[in-house]
């Protein structure tokens, strides 16, 4: 049962690249950008990123934070901060536990071979933990992302 607009986020939201547990609770009083993406270092998950990336202090000044998931693990992440200078910390939901409280990890198709992976979705969650918008795969334009959730 995926996760939508007027839903309660939940509290545990997983552990970064630091290998931190990361809850909603870090965030009070901010809203989040919380994205879900399918891989580090692929070239839509890149300009998604660096659009974000971008137009981190217009987002902030907005009042809002970012955080990024992908099942990749957390050595994955730290090498794609690096690589792309990420100011925001990325989740390790390897387990897809995450993924599928939100209702973005599913069966997909490539090229007539089906596999499970994250659908690309941003979820917009206010100061309160309550999830305003959802930007859905077809809507998430990667490379104006920030522009897009302001």
């Amino acid at each position: 049962m995926a996760l939508k607009a007027g839903d309660k986020a939940p509290e545990v939201l997983g552990v970064n690249q630091d290998g931190k547990e990361i809850r909603l609770s870090d965030f009070a009083g901010k809203k989040l950008v919380l994205y879900f993406y399918p891989k580090d270092n692929t070239p839509g998950c890149t300009a998604q990123a660096c659009s974000l990336r971008d137009g981190y202090d217009d987002l902030r000044k907005a009042g809002y934070e970012v955080l990024g998931v992908s099942a990749d693990n957390a050595s994955s992440h730290q090498k794609f901060i690096a690589k792309q200078n990420l100011p925001f910390q990325l989740i390790a939901d390897t387990d897809t536990k995450l993924a599928e409280q939100f209702g973005t990890w599913g069966e997909k198709s490539m090229y007539g071979r089906k596999y499970m992976g994250m659908f690309r979705t941003t979820f917009i969650i206010d100061e309160n933990g309550i999830i305003e918008r959802v930007i859905d795969p077809k809507e998430v334009n990667t490379k104006a992302h920030a522009d897009q959730i302001l």
